[in-house]
């Protein structure tokens, strides 16, 4: 159980270090901007986790692979881009923000909830998935931020409530499936979600000035 956790944390962080880097590229950053961007998306929010479950020091720092493979894939995406800048385009972008979101975001709201039931505090509903999704929305939100943009999860489609419906699906599950195969099940229904959100241009109501 705790290897595939862990394997499946990894996949989230370097999926959410990937939006990092390329929100950094995108605002013009330079390679250390870029490098520190990937590692805020990957790590916030299990930071923001750590914090509030009192565990300390947090994962990114007791268990410093983390870090070092959100630094590493920022590094790759930032070479990658600069030897083939003719690739990058506003599509390019889109998708793979929407990729490497979906992913991460789906992961780290799973793993959030994980973190809290094994904390203990998995008879406590509202804890577990609120903890579950700013988990998920922590290090994006922190990203967006840094890089003075509007914040992912208020603007684009369907964004935090797919966190949010897959972390109450989740819940409702955990207790005939179990953690291993309920943290699959909410990773995967909040990558569905976002996906369909995105190619349906899904929106939350809004006052339109």
């Amino acid at each position: 159980m705790e290897i595939v956790i862990v394997i499946t944390e990894l996949i989230g962080t370097a999926a959410f270090a990937v939006s990092g880097a390329v929100v950094g590229i995108k605002k013009n950053m330079d390679i250390f901007g870029v490098a520190v961007l990937g590692l805020t998306a990957a790590c916030g929010g299990g930071l923001i986790r750590d914090i509030i479950l009192g565990k300390l020091p947090p994962v990114m720092f007791s268990k410093p692979v983390y870090a070092l493979i959100a630094v590493a894939v920022s590094l790759a995406v930032f070479l990658g881009v600069y030897r083939r800048k003719e690739l990058w385009s506003g599509r390019a972008f889109n998708r793979t923000m929407l990729i490497a979101d979906a992913a991460g975001l789906g992961v780290f709201t799973a793993s959030g909830m994980i973190a809290c039931i094994q904390a203990g505090y998995g008879s406590n509903a509202f804890f577990t998935i609120f903890l579950g999704v700013l988990t998920g929305v922590g290090g994006g939100l922190m990203r967006d931020i840094m890089a003075e943009n509007p914040p992912y999860i208020f603007v684009r489609h369907v964004y935090a409530c797919a966190s949010l419906i897959g972390a109450v699906v989740s819940y409702i599950l955990w207790r005939a499936t179990g953690n291993t195969v309920t943290m699959f099940i909410g990773a995967g229904i909040i990558v569905i979600v976002r996906f369909l959100a995105a190619h349906f241009e899904w929106s939350l109501p809004k006052i339109r000035r």
